[in-house]
Order: C-alpha cells, then structure tokens, then sequence
C-alpha cells in the first residue's frame, strides 16, 4: 500500500495530478478539493490510496488524512466505487459529509451527480453510527489532531497485530474514554493488549 507521495507536483489537472518522486511520476486521481488545495509552490504531498482491479492500478490522492478517511468510508458501500467515492468529495466537503450522514439528508447526498435515491440511503444507512461516533470522539476531547492520529495508528497498529478492526476500534475507545484522550500511541497499544 502507498501511504503518501511526497515530490514535485509538475502536470496540475482539476481530475488528476502527476507528482515526480525520485525520478518517477505517478498520476494520482484527485476531488476538486484536493485540486483547490493544492500549494501553488512545486513540492506536494498528498495522503493516497491505491485502488487494484484486474485491468488497472489506479492512485487516488488527498490533501487531508480527514479526506481519504472519508473516502475509504464511502468506497466501503456496496455501490460506491472509487470514482463514484472522488465525485462525492468533489461536490461536497468532508464536514458537509459527515454532518449529511449523520443528519440522515437523503436529499443532500443525492444531488451529487451518479447518486441515486438507494445509494444515498445505503450510504446513510451504513455510516451513521461509525460517523456519528468519529464526530463524538473528535469533539469530546480536546487534544483532537493528536488524538485523531494517536487514535488512528493504534488501531493500525492493532489490526497488524492480527486484531479484528471492529473489536479494535471498540477497545481503543473505551480505552479513552476511561483514561482519557491524551494517551500516547505507546500507551492505547499497551492498554488495549492488556484489556484483551
């Protein structure tokens, strides 16, 4: 898996880019917010996720980890494939998203373009709870971006660990709930081997 491609961004398209990275250039799908969000200078970095099908290996690139957390969200649903995932961000914003989801607005998500009633309501149907808890979390503690990606490369740590991903998740929460959400990856990692 590519995590992220860091290099000199040398071809800028609203659907793609092409990021030069040690003597490599790797076209990389990308939302129109990740195109707005570009930096003007040459040097990119861009958070990515590598979709293989039989007839192709196709990059898809994020400006945020937030993004490409909602994406590997939407790309979750039966129905919504990758394209279908980028169109979704390209219209909306990753607030506008969650807070659609969560809202159970059938409405908001089917107007973007390919989405049609079902899919809406499937995507709400199978997001609401693990985004309503995502939100939660975020806004009850206040270290947030530590926590976020304290949270997030415990739990990865976790399911390398041959951890279920659920039961992961599961775990690290009541984790911090109990002690707190200032606890370092070392420290949820430990907690959560100890509590299983």
């Amino acid at each position: 898996m590519i995590a992220y491609i860091d290099g000199k961004l040398t071809h800028k398209d609203p659907t793609y880019v092409i990021i030069e990275a040690n003597g490599v250039g790797y076209q990389i799908r990308i939302s129109l917010s990740t195109y707005s969000a570009l930096p003007a200078g040459e040097r990119c970095k861009l958070n990515t996720y590598l979709h293989i099908k039989e007839d192709a290996h196709t990059l898809y690139g994020f400006m945020t980890v937030a993004e490409k957390e909602a994406f590997l969200h939407l790309i979750s649903i039966s129905g919504v494939g990758p394209n279908t995932g980028l169109m979704i961000l390209s219209s909306l914003s990753v607030d506008e998203v969650q807070q659609a989801i969560i809202r159970e607005d059938v409405r908001t998500i089917q107007q973007v373009k390919g989405i049609g009633a079902k899919t809406a309501q499937r995507i709400i149907l199978e997001l609401k709870d693990k985004i309503k808890k995502e939100v939660m979390v975020s806004d009850i503690s206040v270290p947030s971006a530590s926590y976020n990606t304290n949270r997030a490369e415990a739990l990865s740590a976790l399911v390398t660990l041959g951890f279920a991903k659920n039961v992961a998740e599961k775990t690290l929460d009541s984790i911090i709930k109990r002690e707190g959400g200032s606890l370092s990856v070392e420290e949820l990692i430990k907690f959560a081997l100890k509590s299983s």
